[in-house]
């Protein structure tokens, strides 16, 4: 039997029930591609049924506000990515339909080569490869491919060597395939050789190399840095900022201040901390609640109303969470859960 063949039966009969796997729309596909990019996928679940409950179809997404859209997004991360997508949504209601073919998808707004090759096979029954960083380490292994994962050559090589691999009588489940044997059997650390359904098909099995592949280059030093975040209340209100645009990360976002900000701050307590990273900066945030004499410049007191309905960071959301579970309880008791 044939690799594809393989794979296509244990997955049948293996695969998670996850509820973008129940559908072939385009957009509610689209939206849990997105999501899923660089994100586990049980963090996802709960944030894609609130999104689509709340944005139901590209037309929903294309008019919602940025602030309506910021906090369904807000705890996720990468927020480029929503934006993108109310972009993308704004497109196809512009052209009045949705792509169905590789091109057409490939021209949306943040939609690079993988996820229109996922939407299109899945969506459409084209016979693009979908090829992400779980397929690039399956097809790494099942071919004995010692180059650098991270240069450009492997990866094309591995690209190449997918397409070739791909059933293209049914491109979808062969691409969910591959990317569920990499999240669940051909892990990163510790691949379950002994339960992969294609192992007769591994070359690298066959060399005994599996947990030498893929090849990565030395990663990036991290970064470290220690900062305070201050919880200035007065009456119930809590002293917010938001980003502007030209903080295009976390623009429209509301943050906490910073320490440094605050010059004028008088720390009262400190009542935590906890750790934060973003891309290769590792944060140590200590948290402590403080007070101020004067409203300083571009921040602004918000009611314990307002923080409900606002886009708030994911540092502010921990900080605020930090206090809440402190000895002193916060007076601001709705903090914005994760949306």
């Amino acid at each position: 039997m044939s690799f594809a063949a393989d794979l296509g039966r244990w997955y049948d009969r293996a695969f998670r029930d996850l509820p973008w796997r129940r559908t072939r729309d385009p957009y509610t596909v689209l939206v849990s591609e997105i999501m899923l990019q660089q994100t586990r996928v049980q963090t996802v679940l709960p944030y894609y049924a609130r999104f689509i409950e709340l944005f139901p179809t590209a037309e929903a997404l294309a008019r919602a506000p940025e602030p309506e859209l910021l906090a369904a997004w807000s705890g996720l991360g990468y927020y480029s990515r929503a934006r993108n997508l109310q972009r993308a949504a704004a497109r196809v209601v512009e052209q009045g339909t949705f792509p169905s073919d590789y091109a057409g998808l490939r021209d949306l707004p943040g939609i690079g080569d993988y996820t229109a090759a996922a939407v299109a096979s899945i969506c459409f029954d084209l016979p693009y490869a979908a090829v992400d960083g779980n397929v690039l380490r399956v097809t790494a292994r099942l071919t004995a491919d010692a180059g650098d994962i991270m240069a450009r050559a492997t990866r094309e090589r591995l690209r190449s060597a997918a397409s070739s691999l791909l059933d293209r009588r049914n491109p979808g489940r062969f691409n969910q395939g591959m990317m569920e044997l990499g999240a669940t059997v051909c892990l990163p650390r510790n691949p379950q050789c002994l339960l992969c359904p294609v192992s007769r098909h591994c070359r690298a099995l066959a060399e005994g190399s599996q947990h030498e592949l893929p090849v990565k280059r030395a990663r990036r030093q991290p970064v470290r840095i220690d900062e305070t975040l201050l919880v200035v209340e007065r009456r119930g209100n809590l002293l917010l900022h938001q980003r502007d645009n030209s903080e295009s990360r976390l623009a429209g976002f509301w943050e906490l201040p910073i320490a440094g900000e605050l010059p004028g701050a008088v720390i009262v307590e400190t009542v935590g901390e906890f750790h934060h990273s973003i891309t290769h900066h590792q944060y140590r945030f200590t948290v402590a609640r403080a007070n101020v004499g004067r409203k300083p410049h571009r921040f602004q007191w918000i009611t314990a109303d307002q923080l409900e309905a606002l886009p708030l960071s994911t540092t502010a959301r921990k900080a605020l969470q930090t206090c809440k579970s402190s000895p002193r309880k916060s007076k601001i008791s709705q903090i914005p859960p994760a949306r």
